[in-house]
């Protein structure tokens, strides 16, 4: 089986005054604080939830 691509999220911008959804979303993907980042498998569930709060974030390949 291939390995999924890999992505590394990092939160750029502040949650304050943000929607509770896009709150909820960033905290789903596993992001706390500005500048914290995650590495996560590009799966659909994922990359729908980055593109929901793309205006937050940061993504690379790894």
């Amino acid at each position: 089986m291939e390995d999924a691509r890999k992505i590394r999220i990092t939160q750029t911008k502040s949650l304050i005054g943000r929607l509770p959804s896009h709150r909820k979303t960033a905290r789903a993907l596993g992001l706390r604080r500005i500048g914290h980042s995650v590495d996560k498998d590009a799966t659909p569930p994922i990359l729908g939830m980055i593109k929901k709060i793309s205006y937050l974030l940061k993504v690379e390949d790894i």
